[in-house]
């Protein structure tokens, strides 16, 4: 018992040595606190903590899932989102691949389709329900598709 004491104070004293000699120096972290809680913290254009916020998912058709060869391209979707998108909301988005079906009237096979669906949060106002309208009115004049799928929902969100 007597050695393994003496390897331990050996090595906490080699420890030491090392931090008082600047090599391994580290900026002293200080103990956690039960009086402070972790909190996020955004900027002014994602603040900390929200209310009146939405998460808007719209579904744009790319073309035929078994011939994207007919459908819009890649790069013909980001220059949508470029010249569309970006501009009308700035601060950020997501984009997801997904597959799409839905049975027309009359139909008996369904039509599938490669989709983007686009995610994006943002302060619910008229000014930015005006700004998804316009984005979903210029997919359809570029495609003379018939319809954009939005969903709406509220949204708790912090940055």
């Amino acid at each position: 018992m007597r050695n393994s004491a003496a390897l331990l104070a050996a090595a906490l004293a080699g420890v030491l040595a090392i931090g008082a000699s600047g090599c391994g120096h580290r900026d002293p972290v200080p103990p956690p606190s039960s009086a402070t809680a972790p909190t996020l913290q955004g900027d002014a254009v994602h603040p900390g903590q929200t209310s009146g916020w939405v998460d808007t998912k719209l579904y744009f058709g790319l073309g035929p899932a078994d011939h994207p060869e007919q459908g819009i391209s890649e790069a013909k979707w980001r220059e949508f989102l470029d010249r569309e998108v970006t501009p009308r909301f700035p601060d950020g988005l997501s984009v997801l691949d997904v597959y799409g079906q839905w049975l027309s009237k009359g139909q008996t096979v369904p039509e599938r389709l490669h989709t983007k669906m686009l995610v994006i949060y943002y302060a619910d106002s008229a000014e930015n329900r005006g700004k998804i309208d316009g984005i979903r009115a210029a997919w359809k004049k570029m495609t003379g598709d018939q319809s954009v799928l939005r969903v709406t929902e509220p949204a708790d969100v912090s940055f």
